[in-house]
């Protein structure tokens, strides 16, 4: 017969599977701990399991992987973040860290492994490897092995019945006090799960109440339950998202397609759906006039599923700025975003980025703070605010984060592209070269590579000048070929001097809705037609505040 305590584990595995725990372990803490510990491994640290079985549990995960915060390397090991810090200064467990003064940490599971294999590399304790194994009473070996003289201690214990029903008395109280104590358990666990049920009944009638108190006329809608299988090709979807590199980010978009495909309704996948198409022109070579459409009509879609989905805000935010040049309603989508979630690091990072762009410095770095306080590990919110530091004119903090960001992550595009632009407007020309042809080398531009490399013959053959007339020559060829924006055109004709060619590229990119316009007021080679009449009609039609001093 198992022991109370065996059978009370059982309950303690069922409610620590259950969907509900985390609400639960938040709203009755004092529950987990009234049921009796489950026994597990201990290893000679007096942690439970042993890395040893850890290692095993490890090999089972897909191979190499980043996990990009204390939160997430607590979770591989299946143990609490003031453990693994605490590994990582006595034991020289191999985290990195990202750069800046509020630079995150990340680790890969290779590294992990690696190292988890250095600690156990000793023979193991067998006894602290598996559950301890409870020993059968000596009547019972007795009984099993000889059921001969198990007859006789049965005929003794009846014939001395009288004698021991005191002691069997005292052992009926001991196990019915078990049984009771097992009951009351039980009780108080059935209590709480009903307490919490009504909390949940009790929490959803609220949220209603609210929906239909913002929202006169609405009914309050259902909250749409996601397809298991659909959040979990959604999680992988993020996951590589979040790596910005080409590869990374169509083998995100596959996921988030298949996840809408499991489950047409949720709402969250078509987020992820918007952010890849919103990026994926940026990192890789899609064209604007194909990934925009479809980020804004992924992202309109999942409003509509969600709109209290700050994700879908936020996306639909993005894409109305930088294609539709709708600066209102943009602004108005991001506030939303942020307000409907003021956790969310990417409103708050993508809010930034759109308040530069109006050069609203002192706001965008508000934001972007805000960002990296909710995010610290993000390497692309470290990119954006080295880049807003720039534009705030803070030169030399801005170089010195990207430099180190490039050190920390040399195959990550962001900063290099952006330390090219910084570079070029120091007309420091062979750092800006190097900068940029690595930036196209990295989301694999041939195009680019191509104009670079003749503009670096130009160079060494006849400085600035001979640089800018060669990359234009190629420019030209590739434009003509439609491999090359007209706002790109117009940036190297104004480098030149050459303004009223530069207001005619810049004419043609509004037509066609070139994304680069965004940049009118930051961009360094259009500095010198700020005075110009037309210039600055462009930039009203762009909906983007005048420039300063004009």
């Amino acid at each position: 017969m198992e022991s109370d305590v065996g059978a009370a584990g059982q309950i303690r595995r069922l409610f620590l599977r259950n969907e509900c725990k985390s609400f639960f372990l938040h709203q009755f803490p004092a529950i987990y701990f009234l049921l009796p510990a489950i026994p597990q491994a201990r290893d000679n640290t007096g942690q439970f399991r042993t890395f040893h079985v850890m290692l095993d549990d490890r090999r089972k995960c897909p191979p190499n992987r980043r996990l990009d915060s204390w939160k997430e390397i607590a979770a591989y090991f299946g143990r609490d973040e003031r453990t693994v810090k605490r590994w990582e200064k006595e034991r020289g467990l191999p985290i990195r860290r990202l750069p800046g003064a509020r630079g995150g940490v990340y680790a890969f599971t290779d590294d992990l492994a690696s190292w988890m294999e250095t600690r156990s590399s000793g023979k193991p304790n067998p006894s602290s490897a598996s559950l301890p194994v409870r020993q059968p009473q000596k009547a019972e070996v007795s009984e099993s092995a000889n059921p001969g003289v198990a007859d006789s201690a049965r005929s003794a214990e009846r014939s001395a019945d009288l004698t021991r029903r005191p002691a069997r008395l005292e052992r009926s109280t001991g196990e019915q006090g078990r049984r009771v104590g097992f009951l009351a358990v039980s009780v108080l666990v059935a209590a709480a799960l009903t307490i919490a049920l009504f909390v949940l009944v009790g929490r959803n009638h609220v949220l209603a109440s609210r929906t239909a108190t913002t929202n006169p006329g609405l009914k309050a809608a259902k909250v749409h339950q996601p397809n298991p299988k659909a959040q979990d090709l959604y999680l992988q979807g993020r996951y590589y998202w979040n790596k910005r590199t080409p590869a990374d980010l169509n083998k995100a978009l596959a996921y988030f397609q298949q996840a809408i495909a499991v489950d047409p309704e949720y709402a969250q996948a078509y987020v992820g759906l918007a952010d890849c198409y919103n990026l994926l022109r940026e990192y890789a070579v899609v064209p604007e006039s194909e990934a925009y459409p479809k980020a804004i009509a992924a992202a309109k879609k999942a409003v509509e599923l969600d709109d209290s989905l700050a994700d879908a805000h936020n996306s639909l935010a993005f894409g109305t700025f930088y294609w539709l040049f709708d600066t209102t309603t943009a602004e108005r989508e991001f506030r939303r975003a942020v307000s409907l979630n003021p956790e969310c690091s990417l409103a708050h990072h993508w809010y930034a980025t759109f308040l530069m762009a109006l050069g609203r410095n002192q706001e965008a770095q508000q934001q972007i703070e805000i960002a990296q306080r909710l995010d610290s590990s993000s390497r692309s919110i470290l990119a954006d605010k080295g880049l807003i530091f720039y534009h705030s004119g803070r030169v030399d903090e801005a170089v010195s984060l990207l430099k180190e960001l490039i050190e920390a992550e040399p195959s990550f595009m962001s900063p290099h592209r952006y330390l090219a632009e910084i570079y070029f407007e120091l007309h420091r020309y062979p750092e800006y070269l190097t900068q940029a042809t690595e930036a196209a080398r990295l989301s694999k531009d041939e195009v680019e590579l191509a104009i670079l490399g003749d503009g670096a013959r130009g160079f060494r053959s006849g400085g600035s000048q001979m640089m800018l007339e060669s990359i234009l020559r190629d420019e030209k060829r590739f434009y003509a070929e439609g491999r090359v924006s007209a706002y790109r055109l117009a940036r190297t004709y104004s480098s030149l001097g050459h303004q009223r060619e530069a207001i005619t590229y810049l004419r043609i990119a509004l037509d066609r809705r070139d994304s680069g316009l965004s940049g009118l007021l930051l961009d360094f080679p259009l500095l010198k037609l700020h005075d110009d009449p037309s210039y600055r009609e462009l930039i009203a039609q762009v909906g983007l505040p005048s420039p300063k001093g004009s």
